[in-house]
Order: structure tokens, then sequence, then C-alpha cells
């Protein structure tokens, strides 16, 4: 049985609705349905929304709305709010695990006692939730990796991982929208654009979204890399990149 949600205040504007304390695929979902419930809800005075891992972040003008009344607001509708009946989007991303892309690659096989080729495939044929996205603009954690290519973060984080590099990092997955620093082994890159400042919205993936990996050459990477992949480049389930 789930635990009751906490209805926590952070600071006098915010109210932080808490499912639990761990990285769970049925928290998520609770977070990702409350999300729907109070967008549809369309409250006087919620300013804005941020779900995470394990709570929603409700931003909240107080003049409009009190801390009280929203939490008997939410209260009433937690119990009837359509968990399972929330789907988000899938998606079907192009990686190049080539090497000259992928500079940890090698080390990862190694460390796991696997060789590139399994590395690739454990990587690639599993569907990965969208825990949330942050960190950087339009950053999804991806969950959950498989144990056997799950890793911790490095201990000396590398000082520039490209933008679109695919990484991962304990049981997660993820895609450096832009180029930063960064402790997560990069294992392959994507010529897709996960964020676009100009789009509506900027950020392509979304809380609740299921993600795939799908292998391309690099004659294929470069080919949808010249032309600047953005989501129209993102392709359905079982297909590659011409």
């Amino acid at each position: 049985m789930n635990p009751p949600a906490k209805f926590l205040p952070n600071g006098d504007t915010v109210m932080v609705v808490e499912f639990g304390e761990e990285i769970d695929l049925d928290i998520s979902r609770r977070v990702t349905a409350l999300y729907a419930g109070v967008n549809a809800l369309e409250l006087a005075g919620i300013t804005d929304l941020v779900p995470t891992f394990r709570s929603l972040a409700i931003h909240y003008d107080p003049e409009i709305v009190s801390f009280a009344g929203l939490e008997n607001t939410l209260a009433k509708i937690l119990p009837d709010l359509p968990i399972d009946d929330f789907t988000g989007r899938d998606w079907s991303i192009p990686a190049c695990y080539d090497l000259d892309l992928s500079p940890d690659l090698e080390a990862v096989a190694e460390a796991c006692s696997l060789s590139i080729e399994e590395v690739i495939q454990r990587h690639s044929s599993d569907t990965y939730h969208v825990y949330m996205v942050g960190f950087l603009p339009g950053y999804p954690y991806l969950g959950d990796l498989t144990a056997e290519i799950a890793l911790p973060r490095k201990a000396t984080p590398n000082l520039r991982i490209p933008a679109r590099s695919i990484a991962i990092a304990e049981r997660m997955t993820a895609v450096y929208p832009i180029e930063c620093p960064g402790g997560w082994h990069v294992i392959g890159r994507t010529p897709v654009r996960l964020f676009d400042e100009t789009a509506s919205p900027p950020a392509l993936l979304a809380q609740g979204d299921r993600v795939r990996f799908t292998p391309i050459s690099r004659r294929e990477y470069d080919c949808l890399a010249e032309k600047d992949a953005g989501a129209n480049h993102v392709l359905p389930h079982g297909k590659s990149a011409t």
C-alpha cells in the first residue's frame, strides 16, 4: 500500500506534495498523475508546477489561494487520481555508439566484464521511463537502467561533455542537451535536439514519457547531425534512420 502524500511548505509560495523517499516507478506515476490532475483543474493562483522523482512542487500566489485551501483541494482529489490511465508518449531516439562519439564506452565494457557490443545491446534493448526533466534545460532522467551496466558516477567529472551525448550512471541513463561538465559515463551520442528554446514546449521529453534508443551507424548519425536533427527526426519504434 502506498504511503499517504505529505504536504510540505517551501517558503510562503511553494507547496511540495511528497509521495516517498525513493526513486520508484509507482511513486513517479503518482507524481505525474497529480501533475496532470492539477493542470486539469486550472486552479486560480497556481503559477507553476515542477514534477520531480518523488514530489510535485506547486508554486502559488498566496494572495489568491492559501496553503490550507490548496491542501484541502488536493487531499480531496488524490484518492481518485487515475494513475494507471495516464499515458505519456513513446519515443525511439537514434543513438550512435561509434567510439569517436563514445569516450567511455570501452571503459564501461571493461568495468562490467562485457564486450562493447553487449553494452550497446543492453542499453538499447530496454524501454526507459522519464522520471523527471531537470539539472539542465531538457535533461531527461531515464530509468531503469539494467544492473548489468550500472556504474557509479565518475570520481572526477569531465570538464566538457558534448551536447547530445548519451550517458549512464547508477540505474539511470540520460542525454546532455547542451555542452557542459558532467560525471556520467558517455557511451553514445544522438543527432536529436532534446531542447529548443524556440519550440513549444522547448523540451522534447516530459515526465511519464517512454524512451528507447535505436542504434544507428556513424554514417546515419552524420547525415542527421548535418540536418540539425530535431523532433521530426525522432523515429517510431523498430525503424532506423536513413
